[in-house]
């Protein structure tokens, strides 16, 4: 691992445990979460394969596990790129996909905080008001909001939504919401040729 050939960003400088810690999440969170998931939509084949997540029309907390093997494979590959920028150890991954998982959940599931915690906390961190706008069937409001634990990266980059989440339908305007629970259409979705997936 690059942590024993002291290779990456970690090793350039002598830093105490928790601020390289610090370091290696907030990287994979920009790296493997943010700009994984902007290009997850920009990206016509990888759009294809990440629609599939979006394509859930009652969005709660197993949607954040409603992931083609192929989107899957995407977010661990910038995950990667991170790990080797930073030279974190392999612990440091453990404890940033355990923390993933945990925004995954908490920010799919059908919860509605206080309002005024809600906005608070989304300043610094991804909550479930703000994610619910990712979920809208339709864009732009699909394409916006890509953030997994920071909130920081949609504002810093322009992507920033909020408002009142009671107006967001979920679901995708480029599939079949009847066939949201089909377990064969999702998986064979980003293989459909000729269909609205084929995004301008």
């Amino acid at each position: 691992m690059t942590s024993s050939t002291r290779f990456g960003l970690l090793h350039l400088f002598d830093l105490p445990l928790g601020v390289e810690l610090l370091i290696a999440l907030v990287v994979l969170d920009l790296v493997a979460q943010y700009w994984a998931h902007y290009l997850l939509h920009k990206v016509r084949w990888m759009w294809r394969l990440h629609v599939v997540h979006h394509s859930d029309t009652k969005v709660d907390a197993t949607t954040g596990t409603r992931l083609h093997p192929g989107d899957f494979a995407v977010r661990e590959a910038f995950a990667l790129v991170a790990l080797v920028a930073t030279g974190a150890p392999l612990a440091f991954y453990v404890i940033y996909r355990v923390t993933t998982v945990f925004f995954t959940v908490l920010t799919h599931a059908n919860v509605s905080p206080p309002a005024w915690l809600d906005a608070s906390l989304s300043w610094v961190f991804v909550t479930p008001n703000m994610h619910k706008f990712h979920h809208h069937f339709e864009r732009p409001w699909t394409d916006t909001n890509y953030g997994g634990i920071l909130s920081v990266w949609d504002r810093m980059f322009g992507t920033f939504v909020y408002g009142d989440p009671r107006q967001v339908e979920y679901g995708v305007d480029v599939d079949d919401p009847s066939l949201d629970e089909d377990l064969r259409h999702q998986f064979l979705l980003p293989f459909r040729r000729g269909s609205r997936l084929d995004r301008d």
